[in-house]
């Protein structure tokens, strides 16, 4: 059998774009014959797994990725792995497993999805980051030695970053009438967000490497090619409804997580405090410290973000408008 990437979470907000970018590259490395890329998704009947079984080179296999073993990485021949694990509680318990069940089998190289690079140290206040830097920390250990990494480091998702302001402008379009608009972002600090299509891109161009050992143990980190404040957020609203925004409310996480809460963990066992503490997740982006200034120079060189926030903004309109009017 020929060796094998994975793509787990394919279907994913970062994985469809590593799909859809690494054949290509494999091509234009004269690699293509040399490895088989499998796109790993909880469901193959979805509209997305069916359009990348599409993709020549890909195989689509339907597997949840926190039940992967090193026998089953061993009979699929899996020598490079990317991963975009959830932020539940139990990520850490989830993902390790996974980096031990690679280790153990013999996996060269993983590139993994962690989040906003000031949030990865062990005192952050949202508990999902310290889980990142648990993950990058036992990955770091002499333990690990055998198993090369690659960590992105990723700002916040423009999909998450501006949902509110696509809601805003949907629904003034449907009523003519104003709610409050909430934003995520403060006023003037300037912000990367960063499209999760670009983050896909530049993880495929590592997984595409013959040899990635350069990368071996670097957190990279990516931003999106521009910087928005949230008083721009507001201008580009004012321009697609054609009005001036009446009232907005900067800084506003608490209600995102708590809507979070009550639609994913309100009828579970998870800790409500746990949970809660995703609101503190903006705190490093309000004090300017998530400017695109700080990505990574090795970024910008190998697949430098492109998508910037207003075209971000723009596909969200278009891709949601159908759902959200049907609520």
């Amino acid at each position: 059998m020929t060796p094998s990437i994975l793509i787990a979470g394919a279907t994913g907000n970062t994985g469809r774009s590593v799909v859809e970018t690494l054949p290509k590259l494999l091509k234009s490395n004269g690699l293509s014959s040399s490895y088989r890329i499998i796109a790993l998704t909880r469901s193959s009947k979805s509209p997305v797994a069916q359009h990348l079984a599409k993709v020549p080179g890909v195989e689509v296999i339907e597997h949840n990725w926190v039940e992967i073993t090193s026998d089953w990485l061993r009979e699929q021949q899996v020598v490079k792995a990317f991963i975009a694990s959830h932020n539940a509680p139990n990520q850490f318990a989830e993902e390790s497993t996974f980096h031990i069940a690679a280790l153990n089998a013999g996996v060269e190289y993983v590139v993994r999805i962690s989040t906003t690079a000031p949030n990865v140290r062990p005192d952050c206040k949202a508990y999902y980051a310290r889980a990142h830097w648990a993950i990058e920390t036992l990955l770091g250990t002499p333990e690990f030695a055998k198993l090369q990494w690659t960590s992105l480091q990723a700002n916040s998702f423009t999909p998450f970053y501006l949902a509110s302001a696509a809601q805003f402008i949907l629904q003034y379009r449907q009523t003519k009438k104003q709610d409050t608009l909430r934003l995520m972002g403060s006023e003037d600090a300037p912000v990367g967000i960063i499209d999760p299509y670009d983050v896909g891109v530049f993880a495929a161009h590592l997984l595409a490497l013959e040899d990635p050992s350069v990368h071996n143990k670097a957190k990279y980190v990516l931003n999106g090619p521009e910087d928005v404040t949230g008083k721009q957020v507001v201008e580009m609203v004012e321009q697609h409804i054609g009005t001036r925004v009446e009232n907005v409310v900067y800084k506003d996480m608490v209600s995102v997580v708590e809507m979070l809460y009550e639609h994913n963990y309100a009828s579970t066992p998870e800790s409500k405090s746990v949970i809660m503490s995703i609101r503190h997740a903006a705190e490093p982006s309000w004090e300017g410290k998530c400017s695109a200034s700080t990505t990574s120079k090795e970024v910008l060189d190998i697949a430098a973000p492109k998508r910037t926030p207003a075209e971000a903004l723009e596909d969200l309109l278009v891709g949601k408008e159908d759902n959200f009017l049907m609520k």
